[in-house]
């Protein structure tokens, strides 16, 4: 994929077409940008490159999508990708809940710890509600939601002990993403939570700034994690998916049947990207193991750590409001 012009030289040259009201005809050309907060080994880009290979084929190459890892458009900043993203400095980006909760805090509503104990349960309260929710919510602060990706259940991995219980994570310094809730939940376990861009995990966690780290398996092993950490504790607390967003305006400025290719695109692109991703989990943690000490923690484990956040779960259902919690809530 090339490297495009920035967002706004391309408006200007007529390439972009943003915010003007469905002005666009069919056949008009696009350069368009995509990032993702992770690397090119992820499963995110696999979507992202099947989502620029469908448009560009379908579309007979009136449609290019540039895609960037790491956020490198924003300075490894996620937050700040999103915010690009809202504002119409890129076209498209994957990017999990808890980033846009930093944002708005409703959509950590899906977050909350322990709501679902498989992705089966995950995928049908996405289903029944969950998915249509969130699309009303993203609408709200400027970005057309085409679905969801998936980034997978979180884990905790660290380089001090093994964690089997609450109190194993006493005075840990763990990074954790921008969002109030995850400060919350590490708080409440009596680490001391950090956030930092995704940037700086990796050398953080090689010079010992801090001491450990949560993310689903693909993140930990595409960003190699793995090599820099001693023990990683499987306990499924939180589910993580990806808003695979487009900037509004330009969704809406496009013609019928450029939004309709747009929409088909992002449909197969999730897909494969939510396949691959659990298709990938077994490999990884069998590497995994080759290399740390890996806990999975057992029923009674999981509800002790459930039993001890619950009082941040109720703290924050205000912030979610009922409609959206109870959307995303398995029935």
């Amino acid at each position: 994929m090339k490297r495009s012009m920035p967002f706004a030289m391309l408006a200007s040259a007529g390439l972009v077409v943003s915010g003007c009201g469905g002005g666009a005809a069919a056949g008009d050309t696009y350069d368009w940008d995509f990032t993702i907060t992770v690397s090119d080994a992820s499963t995110w880009y696999a979507g992202a490159e099947r989502f620029a290979e469908i448009l560009e084929d379908r579309s007979d190459g009136r449609i290019v999508v540039n895609i960037f890892a790491n956020e490198q458009l924003s300075g490894g900043d996620p937050a700040a990708g999103v915010e690009q993203l809202m504002n119409g400095d890129k076209a498209f980006s994957y990017n999990s809940t808890i980033i846009y909760s930093g944002i708005d805090e409703r959509f950590a509503a899906i977050n909350a710890p322990f709501l679902y104990d498989s992705y089966e349960v995950a995928d049908q309260a996405i289903a029944d509600g969950g998915l249509d929710a969130y699309k009303e919510l993203s609408r709200e602060v400027g970005v057309e939601m085409l679905g969801f990706g998936e980034s997978g259940f979180r884990q905790v991995t660290n380089s001090k002990t093994p964690i089997g219980a609450p109190d194993d994570l006493v005075g840990l310094k763990v990074r954790v993403p921008g969002s109030s809730l995850f400060l919350d939940i590490y708080s409440e376990l009596g680490a001391d939570p950090v956030t930092m861009n995704f940037a700086e995990v990796f050398t953080s966690l090689q010079t010992g700034t801090i001491d450990g780290q949560e993310n689903p398996f693909d993140v930990i092993h595409s960003n190699g994690l793995a090599d820099v950490q001693e023990y990683l504790s499987v306990w499924n607390y939180v589910y993580d998916p990806l808003i695979l967003g487009m900037n509004k305006d330009l969704y809406d400025s496009l013609s019928e049947e450029d939004r309709a290719l747009v929409d088909e695109a992002a449909e197969e692109a999730n897909a494969l990207q939510i396949d691959l991703n659990r298709e990938r989990e077994a490999e990884q943690l069998a590497e995994f193991e080759e290399t740390m000490q890996v806990t999975e923690l057992s029923p009674d484990q999981v509800n002790a750590f459930r039993e001890a956040l619950t009082p941040v779960r109720e703290a924050h259902m205000d912030r979610w409001t009922e409609d959206l919690f109870q959307a995303v809530s398995p029935e």
